[in-house]
């Protein structure tokens, strides 16, 4: 997404008191297995997170649920895989090496330095000095390296900022090798990296972060009209996985936030923990991304209309989403504490069954030696379905709350009932905590009816 490089700042920084703060949330992530730290043992990395093993399965069933609706669901949508590294003309054809920047500010107090069109006032947030900043100049946003072994000017190439490129300079190829007709799109999920200036509020701005783009190229007279149906899939595919639609809103650009070439573009904002923000962007770029790399390598970027008997440059409509933003979405949209009879609080993620890393958890009443095989047993047959986890340490109502703090959508007990007289065990339901007996012949079905839209 290159429409800005400042239009993700939070548009408040008050949080309401039903939204979770960052604190908790990052507590959470670490106690639980979801997100770390990187090279926390050196003292960390700014702006750098490791996804542990529950982060990295949600992480995955996100990308999932989101190929899945904009690819396999669909019949106008195909995907790609780009190369990170590209030619460095690319990135001088899309705009990236002249205007890829944001205004940076030191402090001559104390040396920190900052976004200026995020400082709020002349105060320094660091060393609370006043009138210290520096004029503001204008930084780069691409990270650099080198190809072989002499690092020269001639060796220099750059870290993919964004996904989009890779799909616009395999335009041809795609529609040579699907022979596809307009109006068609291509996915692609994958890493981009961004030096910030300043990388801060846990995911929701890193310099290295995994983006699920589109590129969906249409008629040029039907440019408008498809860019307002993205937009209603778009808002469909949060409602579909969970996200409380009052935490969701739409906010049109206005025409000076616009790109020159953009006729609109929306974003979809959510009420993260640090207030309103971007969560996606969905731009109506005209044809400026196929003229670009058509002028800068020459090749013609073009599609020809067998009914019009005309070559069309398409225009392209871009719905642009970061996989790490998603997930801090998702996991502050499905925080909540509750209180139970006894006084005591629960701790829930209510994340939809798709979202949620473990889909069920086999727990034994204990671990008595009678119950431990048909408990293994029960494991065995649920796993080869789902991602399950099986726990058996410390007592059910303690193992209970794990689960519910993980998001575990059901559970599944096995106790001594199940081996002494029925063959049955019971289902605990997260949200409504509510228990049914099912036989363990029927189990793998039964699961299946409360696994709703787990693809």
């Amino acid at each position: 997404m290159t429409e800005t490089t400042g239009g993700d700042a939070a548009s408040t920084t008050a949080r309401p008191s039903d939204v979770v703060d960052m604190e908790t949330l990052i507590s959470l992530c670490k106690r639980r297995g979801f997100i770390f730290q990187s090279s926390e043992i050196y003292g960390g990395l700014q702006g750098a997170w490791d996804y542990g093993p529950l982060g990295v399965e949600m992480k995955r069933n996100v990308k999932d649920a989101w190929w899945r609706a904009n690819v396999r669901e669909r019949d106008d949508m195909v995907g790609i895989d780009a190369a990170i590294l590209m030619h460095p003309e690319v990135w001088r054809a899309s705009g990236h090496l002249e205007t890829f920047t944001d205004p940076m500010v030191d402090c001559r107090n104390c040396q920190s330095r900052y976004r200026a069109d995020e400082l709020t006032s002349d105060v320094c947030p660091n060393c609370g000095q006043r009138g210290q900043f520096t004029e503001p100049r204008m930084f780069n946003l691409m990270l650099r390296t080198f190809l072989g072994p002499v690092q020269d000017d001639a060796a220099t190439v750059y870290l993919r900022p964004e996904t989009a490129a890779g799909i616009f300079v395999n335009f041809e190829n795609v529609l040579t090798t699907t022979r596809r007709k307009l109006p068609f799109g291509v996915a692609q999920i994958g890493k981009s990296f961004r030096n910030e200036i300043t990388p801060k509020n846990f995911i929701f701005r890193t310099r290295e972060f995994e983006q699920m783009e589109i590129e969906y190229f249409c008629y040029p007279e039907d440019s408008a009209r498809t860019h307002e149906q993205w937009i209603s899939d778009r808002m469909a595919w949060y409602a579909r996985f969970g996200i409380k639609s009052a935490r969701l809103r739409l906010r049109p650009h206005e025409q000076e936030e616009l790109s020159h070439y953009s006729s609109a573009t929306s974003d979809v904002e959510y009420e993260f923990p640090i207030g309103w923000a971007e969560l996606e962007g969905i731009a109506n770029r005209g044809n400026f991304d196929l003229t670009q790399h058509a002028k800068f390598s020459g090749k013609d970027l073009n599609y020809y209309d067998d009914e019009r008997k005309e070559h069309i440059v398409p225009h392209v409509i871009e719905p642009s989403l970061g996989v790490d933003r998603c997930m801090l979405a998702f996991l502050a949209d499905s925080y909540d504490e509750e209180t139970d009879e006894k006084g005591e609080k629960r701790v829930v993620l209510h994340l939809h069954p798709a979202i949620a890393p473990i889909k069920v958890a086999v727990l034994p009443l204990s671990r008595n030696e009678k119950l431990t095989p048909t408990a293994r047993d029960v494991y065995a047959r649920v796993r080869s379905h789902w991602m399950t986890q099986y726990d058996d340490a410390q007592s059910i109502g303690r193992r209970y709350r794990r689960q519910d703090e993980i998001g575990t959508p059901l559970c599944v007990t096995v106790d001594f009932q199940t081996v002494e007289e029925d063959q049955a065990v019971t289902i605990r339901e997260r949200d409504s905590m509510a228990q049914v007996r099912v036989p363990i012949e029927g189990l793998v079905d039964a699961l299946r009816e409360r696994l709703v839209d787990v693809g």
